[in-house]
């Protein structure tokens, strides 16, 4: 990591990272270890939480999704104990209405995953109030469509049958889908 970036890091460079797929957020610790920082992760909500009210960092990376809760839960007790703490909520469930809630609570910004080391220092460092520059490599419109019809299905309970009717769509169709990977 350049000098300049470890500048801008600042004195602090205490990191929250809050994901329940531990794999994926040992491999995060790790690399944004070799980018100067000093993570610390948790796996829940309920030990983000304990983090954050006993050692509040100076930044943090939270999952939207977590198994026992909501990641904003965590953010808003971030923003509580250290109003300047720098939080990117995480997600792989990308919706407008998630995004606006985390950015009205006091998250820097919101990244869909797969996000690499490098998109979520960037975000975590940006200091700009300009508009990021656009991704380089954007959802394809079949995977828009694809978390678009996950979250209803979520926000329905997994429910197949109410999901199908909120999407005007047939049942069968829908378990079809739904039943397949995702899409690139």
């Amino acid at each position: 990591m350049a000098e300049d970036d470890l500048d801008e890091l600042g004195p602090d460079r205490t990191l929250l990272l809050v994901d329940d797929d531990a794999p994926f957020v040992s491999r995060l610790a790790r690399a944004m270890e070799k980018r100067g920082f000093r993570p610390e992760t948790a796996e829940s909500v309920a030990e983000g939480r304990a983090i954050a009210q006993s050692r509040p960092p100076a930044f943090a990376v939270v999952d939207l999704r977590l198994g026992d809760g909501n990641g904003l839960d965590v953010v808003e007790v971030l923003r509580e104990r250290r109003p300047d703490c720098r939080v990117v909520v995480l997600t792989g469930y990308g919706a407008i209405a998630t995004a606006v809630a985390a950015v009205k609570i006091g998250a820097v910004d919101y990244l869909s995953k797969p996000a690499d080391a490098n998109d979520i220092t960037n975000a975590l460092l940006s200091r700009s109030e300009s508009h990021p520059p656009p991704p380089e490599n954007p959802m394809s419109a079949d995977r828009v469509r694809w978390e678009h019809i996950q979250r209803v299905y979520e926000l329905c309970d997994r429910n197949i049958s109410e999901t199908a009717r909120r999407l005007s769509m047939h049942r069968r169709t829908l378990q079809r889908i739904l039943a397949k990977r995702s899409p690139k």
